[in-house]
């Protein structure tokens, strides 16, 4: 096997990866968010914006997290993983307060800022995320 196709491997693994954790977190964001609004747990976005990003980060970070240890993955990076879903609002809590943007936007940036995040925190960890070992 030439070093280019290991390396096509490799950053293939990697990929993969970062789509299943991507699907895991939708799934946790969409399973658990639809059972909290079953039991009537569910929280208005734009009467509690904070809160309901919150609960709709803690859901995408329980989805991941499980996927996460199923594929063999140490606390360590699981709860950086987590850790990014909450990073990118946390700053914008003030922005919202102040009227800068309003709930839509805390959302619209929060999600986009969200996915390179997450990219980081896999390369950080590259060659745990690039293996093929999970």
């Amino acid at each position: 096997m030439t070093t280019t196709t290991r390396s096509g491997r490799r950053w293939g693994r990697f990929a993969l990866h970062y789509v299943e954790m991507i699907i895991a977190m939708f799934a946790g964001m969409f399973g658990l968010g639809m059972l909290q609004s079953a039991v009537g747990l569910g929280v208005p976005h734009a009467e509690q914006p904070e809160l309901w990003y919150l609960v709709m980060a803690f859901n995408m970070s329980v989805g991941m997290a499980a996927w996460m240890r199923f594929r063999g993955h140490g606390w360590a990076p699981t709860l950086e993983m987590c850790a990014v879903m909450f990073a990118p609002v946390v700053p914008l809590f003030p922005l919202l307060w102040f009227g800068v943007i309003d709930a839509d936007g805390l959302m619209l940036v929060s999600h986009v800022a969200m996915f390179p995040l997450m990219l980081a925190a896999m390369f950080r960890r590259l060659d745990e995320y690039a293996a093929h070992h999970h």
